[in-house]
């Protein structure tokens, strides 16, 4: 497991909120940070501090992806036309590890980046093993046929805690996932307040 996976235990805690709506998740414990200064009462954030937490809260939820690929999606949605910030979430949900996370394939961001690297999905009937990989609109994504039967499979299409977006059409019989259209930031069914504005005027100083 790598150092990026484990951090999802401490990530919600840090934060200070149930970033993934998980009924497991330490915030429904432990309100305060992890370590020995968890318990600390905290002081008003900086204007800057507040942006750097919306980054922080935003990468966190979509696996807790590289601070590299991270800036190269900002510099995507900033040259798009439109709102930068509704053009950052429709680029992070295209992510096909993000596709794969809201058609209930698998339990968890991390676990669906897991299950591409691992080659059990394809796009458009072809094999992709890259989780940053950008899925268009009318792309079909689906669990290859051997894996369709794999138990935490059959699982995560049963959870009760999450649904599939309208933006998707998913069909957990033939586990298949078709991109309807890109989405903006009111339709994507974040648990939290995600601020995408905050993280434009971050990397915008």
């Amino acid at each position: 497991m790598t150092k990026r996976s484990e951090a999802k235990y401490k990530i919600d805690r840090r934060m200070g909120q149930n970033i993934w709506g998980r009924p497991k998740s330490p915030v429904n414990k432990r309100e305060y940070g992890p370590g020995q200064h968890g318990q600390r009462r905290k002081g008003k954030l900086s204007d800057f501090g507040t942006q750097l937490k919306a980054k922080q809260k935003l990468k966190g939820y979509y696996a807790n992806i590289s601070e590299r690929q991270f800036h190269a999606i900002y510099v995507e949605a900033s040259r798009l036309k439109g709102d930068s910030g509704e053009n950052l979430i429709g680029l992070l949900e295209r992510r096909l590890d993000t596709v794969v996370y809201r058609a209930k394939f698998v339990a968890t961001m991390f676990a669906a980046r897991q299950f591409i690297n691992h080659g059990h999905i394809k796009v458009n009937g072809k094999r992709v093993n890259i989780a940053s990989y950008k899925v268009k609109v009318g792309d079909v994504v689906e669990i290859k046929e051997a894996s369709r039967q794999l138990a935490f499979v059959l699982e995560a299409n049963q959870l009760p805690e999450r649904d599939t977006p309208d933006y998707l059409e998913v069909d957990h019989g033939k586990q298949t996932a078709k991109v309807v259209r890109v989405p903006g930031l009111s339709e994507v069914p974040f648990p939290v307040q995600m601020e995408p504005h905050l993280i434009i005027e971050f990397y915008s100083r």
